[in-house]
């Protein structure tokens, strides 16, 4: 029998209600529901549910680097201090890196996050542990030799044989890193992979001007999503990170294919990679978007609220249109637009819906005046508005807090201070 979860006296659009959950799913909104349940949370009028964020591009496991190679061009970045780095962390440290992340995530409001890393297993085995959702990314990287690196195809191996015992909220994606990591035979046999197991493909996209200028040099002129889409890698279960240069023709081939831009204003602010053309691909273009916060290196956070007002003030600057990124659009995009482009059935709160919530504190005074609480979920609030999360019927957060913290963090310090010690 299905446990149960009943929310009383909850603000949901503006009228107070109770909210009962089966399982994972909501099975009733009404006002005074009477049913019994193994858990009463009482908002007592206080509390507001909104749906949780879906964070569509990160590198959880980055928490670790946090402030450790800041200010700097991003080739630089990468290949001077970031890979080194990486190359020197254990399955051990991406674990508890990852339970950082996850924690971050849930004390901001996040319930699932799509990951490019290493050690996909211990990534895995912390957000079924911590209850989250995730799309772990089955990564692609070559070697000077053009060939998948080693570690890279053991990896990938072992995370297809944890695949028949994953909860339905854990994913598995294909996570080729980008067209400069990833040689064109690799990429031809990964769209081949993804045609024939039919799983989401995860790529960083047209991100800097370096990029699109290598490969216009090297393919015929093609952008990157042109290249891209001649490999047979553009369609609807492909997740474009970044996207910060795109032509007409690429904003056309993104909305006939049905790809996802996943957006991800700071990260591109802080690099100077470039303002992605948020008015045109989406407003005018009617390409798919949703949010994402990057890793922790380049951003410095994995909050989407920071990311939600960045994504609207960067819409409006890059547009000169005040009217551009509107606030209802972008929560949009960063909860059912997130959930829906990894055919998640979450993203709204309505019965029938996966048990997603997040529960807002409307007391906060960053909430009031309380005139708009989406509007000031995207232009004011931070994690202190946030007082419970539920993701799949289970209380991850309650009163802002969430079991275990403690140990996490000790953990996580303790690795930040091994890889200070090694530099």
């Amino acid at each position: 029998m299905n446990s149960t979860l009943l929310l009383k006296n909850i603000q949901l659009e503006g009228e107070c209600c109770d909210i009962l959950i089966e399982g994972n799913r909501i099975r009733q909104i009404a006002a005074g529901i009477s049913h019994p349940a193994d858990r009463v949370l009482d908002g007592g009028g206080r509390l507001a549910a909104v749906p949780p964020f879906f964070n569509v591009h990160t590198h959880a496991a980055m928490t670790l680097l946090r402030g450790y190679a800041d200010d700097m061009e991003l080739f630089t970045w990468l290949n001077d201090y970031i890979w080194p780095a990486e190359a020197r962390l254990t399955p051990e440290d991406i674990y508890h890196g990852t339970r950082l992340a996850i924690l971050e995530m849930i004390k901001t409001g996040t319930v699932f996050f799509s990951d490019m890393y290493w050690h996909q297993k211990e990534a895995i085995r912390a957000a079924v542990e911590m209850g989250v959702r995730a799309a772990i990314g089955l990564l692609y990287i070559a070697g000077p030799d053009g060939q998948l690196l080693e570690r890279n195809r053991r990896a990938n191996a072992e995370l297809l044989e944890l695949v028949p015992a994953l909860p339905d909220r854990i994913t598995i994606t294909h996570a080729p890193h980008a067209i400069y990591t990833v040689p064109e035979p690799l990429l031809r046999e990964v769209a081949a992979t993804a045609a024939a197991d039919g799983r989401y493909i995860h790529i960083h996209a047209s991100e800097t001007a370096r990029e699109v200028e290598e490969c216009r040099a090297a393919h015929g002129g093609m952008t990157p999503i042109a290249y891209l889409d001649s490999l047979g890698l553009l369609g609807e279960k492909t997740i474009l990170a970044h996207c910060v240069h795109l032509t007409d023709e690429d904003i056309r081939l993104i909305r006939e294919r049905r790809a996802v831009i996943a957006h991800m204003p700071c990260s591109n602010m802080k690099l100077c990679s470039g303002c992605f053309r948020f008015h045109d691909a989406f407003e005018r273009g009617g390409c798919r978007v949703a949010i994402g916060t990057d890793g922790c290196s380049s951003n410095n956070n994995l909050s989407m609220l920071d990311e939600m007002k960045f994504a609207a003030l960067s819409a409006k600057n890059q547009s000169g249109l005040p009217t551009s990124g509107r606030d209802s659009d972008i929560f949009t995009l960063a909860t059912r637009a997130g959930a829906e482009a990894f055919g998640i059935d979450s993203g709204v709160i309505a019965e029938g819906k996966l048990a997603d919530i997040l529960l807002v504190d409307l007391d906060n005074p960053l909430l009031i005046g309380d005139y708009n609480l989406t509007a000031n979920l995207v232009y004011s609030a931070d994690s202190s508005c946030l007082d419970s999360l539920i993701c799949d019927g289970r209380i991850l957060m309650e009163n802002r807090r969430v079991p275990g913290e403690a140990e996490i963090l000790e953990n996580a310090r303790r690795v930040c201070r091994k890889i200070g010690h090694r530099n």
